[in-house]
C-alpha cells in the first residue's frame, strides 16, 4: 500500500442532521463559555512554511492547549455531561466510556468539575503514559481491555448498562443517540472560534480534518456546511491507513467496518466504525478522503516540532499532526501531483489545520521527533 491513498467525495450535499442550527451552537457557546477554564485555543500562522510550499496560508488550531488536557476532546465530554445533568440535577452518576486516550481524559474531567466519579475502558495496546494521564485527575478507574477499540466500545455499554452507569460515548450504538450528538456539538466551539479568530481578509479554502469515528471531522463539516454554504471550503477527511472507515464508507455510500486490532501510532484515530448519525455529513459533504501511514505523521510532527524560519513550534501528537504530514507531502513530492491538482492547491490556497493533541505518548513523541515534547514547548 502507498503512503497515501485518496478518494473523491460525491458532494450530494443532502439534508444536514437537525442538530447543525444556529440556537445549539449558542447553547454550546453559553455553557463553554462559563466554564473557569474556558479560553480559546490560538489560531497559528505558518507563514514561513506556506511560502516554503508554494501556498498562501496555513492556519493551525492548536487544541493541544484545550483546558490543559492536551487534547479538543472535553469539548465534546463535558457539554455531554452538562446536559445529562440537567435532567438530574440531585444526582452523583458514574459515567463510563471507551476511549483511545483524549476522550476518557476529557469524560473524567468533566465527570471531575461536577463532582463525579467516572469508569474509563481502554483497548489493547494502550500505552502507559495514556492510562496514567487520566488516573492523574484523581477521579477515574482505567481499565485496558484484551480487545480493539470498537469491541471495546459495545461491552462497555453493556457494562453501563448493567451497573445503571451513564455511557458518555462519541459514537452513536442501537438505541443510544442524544448523548453522541451532545458531544458533535460540543465540538462545533473549535470551528466557531477560528471563524472569530480569522484575519478579515483571510478565509480557508481548504480544511483538512482527522477521523477516527468521524464525530469531530463531522462537526466541523457539519458547522461549516450549515454556516458557510456557498463558500464551503475543499474539505479533506484524513484517517489512519489500517483503520479507515470513513475512507471505505463514504465513496460506496455505505457503512464499511474496519473493526479489529490495528497497529498505527495514531491511536486516536485507531477506530474501525464510522458514528452512523455523523455519516451523512461525511459522505455528502468532504470532497476527499485520505488514507495515511504512520510516517506521514511522523513527517507532521517533526516539521511543528522543527518549524521553518520564523513560524512557531508547535508540540502535536501521532494523531494531531497528519493533516500537515499530508499538506506538505502533496505539496513536496511530484509523484502526489495528481492529488495535489485535485484539490486546487495553488498560490491561492488557505488551507486550515487542527493539532488535535499534544505528546499524549511522550516516549513516542521523543522517538519521533529526537527531543522531549517540553523542550519543544518552551
Amino acid at each position: 500500500m502507498k503512503p497515501i491513498e485518496m478518494a473523491e467525495g460525491k458532494l450530494a450535499r443532502g439534508p444536514l442532521p437537525a442538530m447543525f442550527c444556529a440556537r445549539h451552537y449558542e447553547q454550546v457557546k453559553a455553557f463553554h463559555q462559563s466554564l473557569a477554564d474556558y479560553a480559546p485555543t490560538p489560531l497559528i500562522n505558518l507563514e514561513a512554511l506556506a511560502k516554503q510550499l508554494g501556498i498562501r496560508a496555513i492556519l493551525v488550531k492548536d487544541e493541544s492547549q484545550r483546558f490543559g488536557l492536551k487534547a479538543f476532546k472535553a469539548l465534546g465530554a463535558s457539554y455531554a455531561v452538562h446536559q445529562i445533568l440537567a435532567e438530574m440535577p440531585d444526582q452523583k452518576p458514574v459515567f463510563v466510556t471507551t476511549t483511545d486516550g483524549n476522550h476518557g481524559k476529557g469524560v473524567a474531567w468533566a465527570a471531575l468539575q461536577a463532582g463525579c466519579r467516572a469508569e474509563i475502558f481502554m483497548p489493547k495496546g494502550t500505552v502507559a503514559s495514556r492510562v496514567e494521564a487520566i488516573e492523574a485527575l484523581g477521579n477515574a478507574k482505567v481499565t485496558v481491555t484484551e480487545w480493539g477499540y470498537d469491541e471495546t466500545v459495545r461491552w462497555t455499554r453493556d457494562y453501563a448498562q448493567r451497573q445503571g452507569y451513564i455511557l458518555v460515548q462519541d459514537t452513536v450504538l442501537p438505541g443510544y443517540h442524544e448523548i453522541p450528538q451532545n458531544i458533535v456539538l460540543g465540538y462545533t466551539t473549535m470551528i466557531r472560534e477560528v471563524y472569530q479568530q480569522l484575519p478579515p481578509s483571510i478565509q480557508p479554502t481548504h480544511v483538512f480534518l482527522q477521523a477516527g469515528v468521524g464525530s469531530m471531522a463531522g462537526a466541523v463539516l457539519g458547522w461549516l456546511a450549515d454556516t458557510q454554504k456557498d463558500q464551503l471550503p475543499v474539505t479533506s477527511i484524513i484517517e489512519a491507513a489500517d483503520s479507515a472507515c470513513v475512507f471505505a464508507s463514504c465513496p460506496r455510500g455505505e457503512l464499511v467496518s474496519k473493526a479489529g486490532i490495528t497497529p498505527t501510532i495514531m491511536a486516536g484515530l485507531n477506530c474501525g466504525e464510522v458514528n452512523p448519525d455523523i455519516f451523512p455529513v461525511l459522505r455528502d459533504y468532504a470532497s476527499f478522503y485520505f488514507a495515511c501511514a504512520d510516517e506521514i505523521t511522523e513527517a507532521g510532527m517533526r516539521q511543528y516540532a522543527d518549524p521553518s524560519d520564523g513560524d512557531q513550534a508547535i508540540v502535536a501528537g501521532e494523531s494531531g499532526a497528519v493533516g500537515l504530514g499530508l499538506l506538505m507531502k502533496l505539496c513536496q513530492d511530484a509523484s502526489y501531483a495528481q492529488m495535489k491538482q485535485a484539490l486546487g492547491l495553488d498560490e491561492n490556497s488557505v488551507v486550515l489545520l487542527f493539532n488535535t493533541e499534544g505528546a499524549t505518548d511522550p516516549a513516542d513523541y521523543l522517538r519521533v521527533v529526537g527531543r522531549p515534547w517540553i523542550e519543544v514547548s518552551g
